[in-house]
């Protein structure tokens, strides 16, 4: 940077002569000399003005200068640890296809995820969580515009240990498990043989636990049964082992019929079947496709793509072509529910 500021100063002492040479010429048939001193030195004043300027100019903007394109360059995005497996597919297909960019996932809990955001820390985010309009004003006040886009459709699943007997679970039972006024199995089917309810999930800091607490309006301390584990893959290995345990699950992680570790983990676990609140049909819902399209399973959600670039960089690109056919592709692959791309239902008859 050093060099080219030396060079910039240089030629810019070159033309700066000759512009003050030719321009006394014209002066001295018009003015007298001590006239001359003054519009020479006016000229100097005005020449290290301009040159201050430009030199300051250049040395800010050498490292503000953007470097990445919407098809390349190298940056890291932060990622909501429920989505790993749809993000990773999405950005290794998107590197494949344009071998110039380079995108590093940061996986971490919900709340740490947007509180880096709000950091700096990287320049797109993927959550279940919008901005509030407190942090978008915040951001506003730093010339900075949040450009949220939802991506896909998600849910959350409730996973039981192979040996518990009920599989089916309505609404309420799930409520009255969250706002702590059921605790035992027993609570739920006098005939069962387990005992205590242990709810487990993912991260304190998690958006599954947060999706529940504001589902049901409930803000006080989680129940006593209530432990949180360090990732997704540990809430499956503990409903596993444990006859009497809940998981709570973003279906991400078990819905790709196409990917042998999703496949592996499914046939681990029960996936619960719920009813939906206030109808009368007797019908149970599993967190499959055309159930979180039509919403009649009861626990789903959005997924967003929320960018801070100032300029139209790799983390547009990336987020354009997510939202795009190639990108909605993979959603629908993973088995969840792509956002702006139509979807047909297909009902089979047995």
């Amino acid at each position: 940077m050093k060099t080219e500021i030396v060079l910039d100063i240089q030629n810019f002492i070159i033309i700066a002569s000759h512009f003050k040479r030719y321009y006394c010429r014209g002066l001295m048939s018009t003015v007298n000399k001590s006239r001359k001193k003054r519009v020479d030195r006016l000229i100097i004043f005005l020449l290290i003005l301009s040159l201050y300027f430009t030199t300051s100019c250049i040395s800010r903007g050498k490292g503000d200068f953007p470097t990445d394109t919407p098809t390349s360059g190298n940056i890291k995005i932060l990622v909501d640890e429920s989505f790993k497996p749809l993000i990773d597919a999405e950005i290794t297909v998107f590197m494949g296809l344009y071998p110039n960019a380079k995108i590093t996932p940061l996986y971490k809990p919900e709340v740490d995820v947007v509180n880096d955001f709000m950091r700096d820390s990287a320049k797109v985010m993927v959550t279940t969580r919008k901005l509030t309009d407190e942090q978008i004003k915040y951001l506003r006040d730093t010339l900075i515009v949040a450009r949220t886009t939802t991506f896909a459709y998600d849910a959350i699943a409730i996973l039981l240990n192979k040996s518990n007997p009920d599989s089916l679970l309505s609404y309420f039972d799930i409520q009255k498990i969250f706002t702590g006024k059921i605790s035992s199995w027993k609570e739920i089917n006098k005939k069962s043989p387990l005992e205590k309810i242990r709810v487990i999930f993912d991260n304190p800091k998690s958006g599954n636990i947060r999706y529940f607490r504001e589902k049901f309006d409930y803000s006080d301390p989680l129940p006593p049964n209530f432990f949180a584990v360090n990732s997704s893959p540990e809430v499956i290995d503990f409903v596993e082992k444990n006859k009497d345990a809940m998981g709570i699950l973003s279906v991400n992680w078990i819905s790709n019929l196409y990917d042998s570790l999703s496949v592996s983990y499914t046939n681990r676990v029960v996936i619960a079947a719920i009813n939906q609140p206030y109808l009368d049909d007797n019908s149970y819902y599993r967190p499959l496709q055309g159930s979180i399209y039509d919403k009649s399973y009861p626990f789903t959600r959005e997924v967003y793509l929320i960018k801070r670039e100032t300029h139209t960089g790799l983390g547009s690109g990336f987020i354009n072509w997510a939202c795009a056919e190639q990108g909605q592709r993979i959603v629908l692959k993973a088995g969840l529910v792509p956002a702006t791309m139509p979807i047909r239902l297909v009902q089979i008859s047995q």
